[in-house]
């Protein structure tokens, strides 16, 4: 069993009990929406967004959005905006997990359902929270590194790695990471899911008190961890931080591809080649190009996790429509879903590029 549940829930999840308070619909019968969204200053949020918009216009929903410029307070107020106007869904990809609490609670004694997106959050009065399978995402592609290297003949090759994470706290960038860390310890070792997630949690609690790690059974260690605030110029300053200081250095894992594009300039403004890159998400279009080229790459981009605002955006939608047009109570999902789990590499590309961003 993993440390983490890695099943989504089906869509169509079963009406029950009054439970939850019901959405109050706008006066001419309109469907209207409104997203609160932290950023839109990457293209992840952007397709997010764009994605949101169109099904709404399909439907013949209302739709709108405001952005929080990753300022919680800001958030607050789009919130209480939103619930003032009387919205009959709200979608949150909220900035800080604590922060959006109070927003959650206050959207719910109005009698409007919150639908999280992208991000989890720590508690509150809504629905679900729908995002990618972070862990598993992760997991599945630290084995595609294990692969990789044996493929190249290097499976006794000591890993030497810097992390390149988003944000202190965040909830997702844990998961990814862990499962980055749990899926390289699997391929080295064979372990179970169980006993990888088990040793990357260790990892991980070495990061948190030293900010470096070891697993020597699978020849493992990371000997730095970065913040890169999921963008790419920040990727490349956290990378930088650390490549002249350990040259030994053969792999960057990252928590997503935004900062992997800046760890990348990094390694060449340096000058150095053969250091493999690997993904925990989110599957950009310029992410899908640099794996398709990576056997003639001088830093290979190995593999990343399935991460589609395409996705994300179509299981929320699907579960407004069961709240607003088919009544279903808002207790009548987990509060978990997961969109499905992937790692892209050079073989499957082409089977998710479409819904790369």
């Amino acid at each position: 069993m993993m440390k983490k549940s890695t099943a989504f829930i089906a869509i169509s999840a079963m009406v029950v009990s009054l439970a939850a308070p019901a959405a109050v619909y706008a006066d001419d019968g309109t469907i209207k929406v409104g997203f609160a969204i932290k950023t839109m200053k990457e293209p992840y949020f952007v397709k997010l967004v764009d994605g949101l918009q169109e099904a709404c216009d399909e439907k013949g929903w209302e739709f709108s959005y405001l952005t929080a410029d990753d300022d919680s307070i800001k958030e607050s107020e789009n919130m209480e905006t939103f619930i003032t106007q009387g919205m009959d869904v709200i979608f949150l990809d909220s900035v800080d997990p604590d922060a959006c609490i109070p927003s959650i609670d206050a959207a719910a004694e109005a009698g409007i359902p919150v639908i999280n997106l992208d991000s989890d959050v720590n508690g509150g009065d809504y629905v679900t929270t729908v995002y990618s399978n972070n862990d598993e995402n992760g997991r599945l592609a630290g084995n595609e590194y294990i692969k990789w290297l044996n493929e190249q003949g290097r499976e006794d090759e000591e890993i030497v790695a810097i992390l390149v994470s988003g944000t202190k706290g965040n909830v997702a960038g844990v998961e990814r990471r862990e499962g980055l860390m749990a899926g390289i310890i699997q391929g080295r070792t064979e372990c179970s899911d169980e006993d990888a997630f088990a040793a990357a949690e260790e990892m991980e609690a070495q990061l948190q008190s030293g900010g470096k790690a070891e697993n020597t059974d699978a020849n493992f260690r990371i000997v730095g961890q970065g913040w890169g605030n999921w963008v790419i110029e920040d990727g490349l300053t956290a990378t930088e931080d650390f490549i002249t200081a350990n040259p030994d250095v053969n792999v960057i894992l990252g928590e997503n591809d935004q900062m992997l594009f800046g760890s990348l300039t990094a390694l060449e403004n340096a000058g150095l080649t053969g250091v493999a890159l690997l993904a925990a998400a989110d599957g950009a279009c310029d992410a899908y190009d640099l794996i398709k080229e990576n056997e003639d790459a001088d830093n290979p981009y190995i593999a990343t996790g399935l991460n589609s605002p395409v996705l994300v955006g179509q299981y929320g939608m699907d579960i407004a429509a069961q709240i607003v047009e088919e009544g279903a109570s808002w207790d009548s999902f987990d509060k978990i879903t997961k969109t499905e789990a992937a790692a892209i590499t050079v073989d499957n590309v082409d089977d998710y590029y479409d819904i790369g961003f």
